[in-house]
């Protein structure tokens, strides 16, 4: 099978199309057919080794998959020809890849594997930050950086899905803020200048935060009191630091989004988010934003669009 291959550690250009054989799934996965795989930070940080979990080299990267059972055991719940989605770890920009049989949820069938690919990490992710570490409560308002991208639009959409009141984009250009304002954002603000512009609309109870850089102190500036920020990663590249006496003085909170670290060894957690998004996701209310699609041989441009923060929604790749 081809499959787009990490063979060093040199950035996106440095990946490589090859013939491997398709994988063996061992006790306990099933193995799918792909047919379309999301691109996600971690598999840009791959390409660099810069991410937490390190693999021997080569490797096929992609966690987000979508696509059809060729095999499953047969104490599942499962059978050949199923359209799934799955986490599968890496191995999702391929023909094939495996998965565990607990990451796999079927996909309904008004679903496409495009937006299957890119739904449900991103989802996943807004979810666990706004209702279980944000605690968020109906009528809360939400402001959203980075909310042009995967992370969030499907953070806006899930503060929409479950009662958030006014939802605040922050965006870097007014073809992102578009793209926000489609995910279901009530108002987009551009970065200069965003905290005066939110502070104007009278703050927010909620900050998801996916950028981090210099954003992050005018980020605190516009919470009202007992406000929460929830920290979610750091596209920007630099880890911002938090003078604690900000949050003593304003009784606010930042808040660790840790997605993976927390579902990982919790038996049943993701399946319980599953659970509580797929309604959303049968009737609309949830529709992941693809932004743009690629052939599994440009790959490599399609992780660069990431890195250059050129993307628009979720990016697909299409084995």
């Amino acid at each position: 099978m081809r499959a787009m291959q990490i063979v060093s550690l040199d950035g996106p250009e440095a990946l490589e199309i090859r013939q491997v054989d398709v994988p063996t799934p061992r006790e306990g996965q099933v193995l799918i057919r792909v047919h379309a795989a999301g691109v996600a930070f971690p598999d840009l940080l791959h390409t660099r080794g810069l991410y937490q979990t390190k693999h021997p080299l080569p490797f096929t990267p992609g966690s987000e998959i979508a696509g059809e059972i060729v095999f499953a055991p047969t104490d599942s719940n499962f059978r050949t020809g199923d359209r799934v989605v799955a986490s599968a770890g890496i191995g999702g920009f391929a023909e094939f890849a495996v998965a565990g049989v607990t990451k796999v949820f079927p996909l309904p069938d008004n679903v496409s594997f495009e937006s299957g690919a890119a739904y449900f990490a991103n989802f996943g992710t807004a979810h666990f930050a706004l209702l279980e570490r944000g605690q968020m409560q109906p009528g809360e308002s939400v402001l959203v950086q980075g909310a042009g991208g995967g992370i969030g639009t499907a953070s806006i959409q899930v503060a929409k899905a479950f009662d958030a009141g006014m939802v605040i984009a922050v965006v870097s250009t007014p073809e992102k803020g578009a793209v926000a304002l489609e995910a279901g954002a009530d108002e987009f603000v551009l970065v200069d200048g965003f905290k005066d512009a939110v502070l104007a609309l009278g703050g927010v109870d909620i900050v998801v935060d996916s950028v981090g850089g210099d954003r992050f102190t005018d980020s605190l500036r516009c919470l009202n009191g007992d406000g929460r920020l929830l920290v979610v990663g750091f596209t920007a590249g630099e880890i911002p630091t938090v003078k604690v006496n900000r949050l003593l003085l304003n009784n606010i909170s930042v808040v660790g989004v840790g997605w993976g670290a927390y579902a990982g060894p919790r038996a049943g957690h993701t399946e319980s988010q599953w659970d509580a998004l797929l309604p959303h996701l049968e009737s609309g209310a949830l529709r992941p934003q693809v932004g743009a699609t690629f052939k599994l041989e440009d790959a490599a441009e399609a992780l660069l669009q990431l890195e250059q923060r050129r993307a628009l929604g979720k990016i697909v790749i299409l084995p």
